[in-house]
């Protein structure tokens, strides 16, 4: 599955420009670090959720590169913020900002991320759009503290699971997609079947990452890495919901107790995947797809459209 690339490439050169220019600063360590974290950024899904969202309804305008780095910003920002939460000293493969600079650094960076995402659309009076990202950031956060809530009692409802991600890595998606249909329309109800579209994506997203923990194959992640974190993803839940309780205890106390034994965590994914956790948390996975799949129906039919569906197919498909 090859993403849509080609339908926005001007747009997406054109981006990298303004983003560069948009974080680069005077002060030597933080233009140190920040040309550190340029170049290792990922495939940049956002800005382009951004552009194609935008392209649907119409030809991109300024507004809609300074959404599309808005958007940047503002995931690199909380990227930044969340290896500090996480002790995590790797991103992407690299070192992450927290490894090599510590946490004040970190701290900081991140904090000056937030407020160039803040000017960016101040000086420009894109008060609609920086509403639209400001929702999402504050999502975000409240989604990080109801998982470091509730993994202390590993228990947790399906019901809850869902508003975790649907606020911590949905509500960006959602926001990348209603600004960059903002951009262009001004339309309010163009904006909120955007972020529906984004939303139902976002989730079926943050599903397929957990499945990733399950995987046999090298997806550039450690399998059983959200066990030994003490995660709740959808195959942990449903399997301890839909087991007999002497099991159920057993998981409980190794994801509590054991969760950095190799051979006990191993036990807790064969265990999984015997349940059906994997199943059926993909078939949870493409019930959401298949939503934004019919949100996006209702939307202009042009070349645009088929590329947020084959965006959303590789969202779904991807092997990392």
């Amino acid at each position: 599955m090859k993403l849509p690339t080609p339908l926005i490439k001007v747009e997406l050169e054109n981006f990298e420009q303004r983003f560069n220019a948009a974080v680069k600063s005077n002060t030597p360590l933080l233009d140190r670090i920040m040309r550190y974290i340029v170049k290792r950024k990922g495939k940049q899904l956002r800005p382009m959720f951004v552009f194609l969202s935008a392209r649907v309804f119409g030809p991109t305008t300024e507004a809609t590169y300074r959404a599309a780095s808005l958007v940047e910003i503002l995931h690199t920002g909380s990227l930044v913020h969340d290896d500090v939460v996480d002790d995590s000293f790797e991103r992407r493969g690299f070192f992450s900002t927290y490894a090599l600079w510590k946490n004040k650094a970190s701290v900081l960076v991140g904090d000056y991320l937030f407020a160039t995402g803040l000017l960016l659309s101040l000086e420009h009076g894109d008060y609609r759009m920086l509403r639209i990202m400001s929702d999402a950031i504050q999502k975000m956060a409240e989604g990080e503290l109801l998982q470091l809530e509730k993994a202390r009692s590993l228990n947790l409802k399906e019901s809850i699971y869902y508003e975790i991600i649907k606020n911590k890595t949905a509500s960006l998606l959602a926001s990348a997609c209603s600004a960059g249909a903002w951009s262009v329309t001004e339309n309010e109800e163009a904006t909120e079947k955007a972020r529906l579209f984004g939303e139902k994506t976002g989730i079926a997203f943050q599903i397929k990452d957990d499945l990733f923990d399950y995987a046999s194959e090298d997806v550039g992640k450690p399998t059983g890495n959200d066990i030994k974190e003490k995660k709740m993803t959808l195959p942990l839940i449903y399997t301890l919901n839909n087991t007999d309780k002497a099991t159920r205890q057993k998981i409980i106390n190794i994801v509590k107790n054991n969760n950095n034994d190799r051979q006990k965590v191993q036990w807790v994914l064969n265990v999984v995947k015997e349940t059906g956790g994997i199943r059926y948390a993909q078939e949870k996975m493409y019930a959401y797809k298949n939503e934004a799949l019919e949100i996006l129906a209702s939307c202009p039919d042009n070349e645009y459209r088929q590329g947020l569906v084959d965006l959303v197919n590789y969202v779904t498909e991807r092997k990392y």
